[in-house]
């Protein structure tokens, strides 16, 4: 008896340790985007003495006396925006490292914000991905956001994974290491990002929420906080781009949207690694957000 419940247990093992992986999404947008380096497409936006920039990569900081930004130096209308990014281990609470799409320069208050935020953590807990969108300033005490958070399959502070946005006139995919882990459909146009944006990333100091809503801070005895960029890509219709420019697509469809197989893999992510749906919080006002409704 003891030999078969061991037998069962050899048979069990390798699928319980591949369930714990999302299944393949039989596409990958990020193979369709050549990479660039990091002047190619960026340029400081603020900390540059917390900036380093190597051939194949850029590594930005966060201590007490600063972080660190960066830019692309054109806006665009629609594209896909990936970076490669490693995050550093330990304690890292209250430190926020992203890379997003906004335009908050150009419209101060009332601007549009599409983010991937690595929230910092705690000794021995994961990292939490946030992905969210804000539409012409609907942070008005109404909708704060539009947050989802995630429990990555993997740990962001061993190697490099890629993190992309996909924007087009009528949805927004967030990928992981070409996962779609989040589609973003336009419903209308007031709950939508329509007007051109910039690529950023930085790292910096939300200790008033970034960690169990604010509970634990950043803590300088660990300082600096770290976090490096690589495998830059940016490609789509700019600002300057022709009215004829074709939104890029995140699967084999010249249409957009995605293969019944990547919505298989992303209901499956959601399944197991989500761990904060705004459509699905009570507490939220929901009635201007018809994407929550169907």
């Amino acid at each position: 008896m003891a030999l078969l419940t061991l037998f069962i247990l050899i048979l069990i093992a390798p699928s319980s340790s591949n369930a714990q992986w999302p299944p393949s999404p039989g596409y990958w947008p990020s193979s369709r985007f050549r990479s660039m380096s990091f002047y190619q497409g960026y340029r400081n936006l603020w900390g540059y003495s917390h900036q380093r920039v190597d051939p194949n990569a850029l590594t930005i900081w966060l201590d007490s006396t600063s972080g660190s930004g960066f830019k692309s130096v054109k806006p665009f209308r629609s594209g896909y925006f990936g970076a490669s990014v490693k995050l550093q281990p330990g304690y890292t609470a209250g430190v926020i490292t992203a890379f997003y799409l906004s335009n908050n320069e150009a419209h101060p208050g009332f601007h549009d914000e599409v983010d991937i935020e690595f929230l910092g953590t705690t000794f021995g807990k994961p990292y939490t991905l946030q992905t969210n969108v804000y539409i012409r300033g609907s942070g008005d005490g109404r909708i704060i956001g539009r947050e989802m958070k995630f429990h990555l399959w993997f740990d962001p502070t061993k190697n490099f994974h890629h993190y992309a946005i996909l924007w087009s006139p009528k949805e927004i995919i967030f990928l992981v290491d070409d996962v779609p882990i989040r589609r973003y459909p336009r419903k209308s146009a007031a709950t939508f990002p329509l007007r051109p944006m910039w690529v950023y990333g930085s790292i910096w100091d939300a200790s008033s929420w970034a960690t169990e809503e604010g509970k634990y801070k950043a803590d300088y005895r660990y300082q600096p906080f770290v976090a490096s960029y690589t495998n830059f890509k940016a490609a789509g219709c700019s600002a300057y781009s022709p009215a004829w420019c074709r939104p890029v697509s995140a699967s084999p469809f010249r249409s957009g949207g995605l293969t019944r197989q990547q919505y298989r893999t992303m209901r499956w992510v959601q399944r197991y690694h989500m761990v904060y749906n705004y459509c699905k919080d009570y507490k939220r006002d929901h009635s201007l957000a018809p994407e929550c409704w169907g």
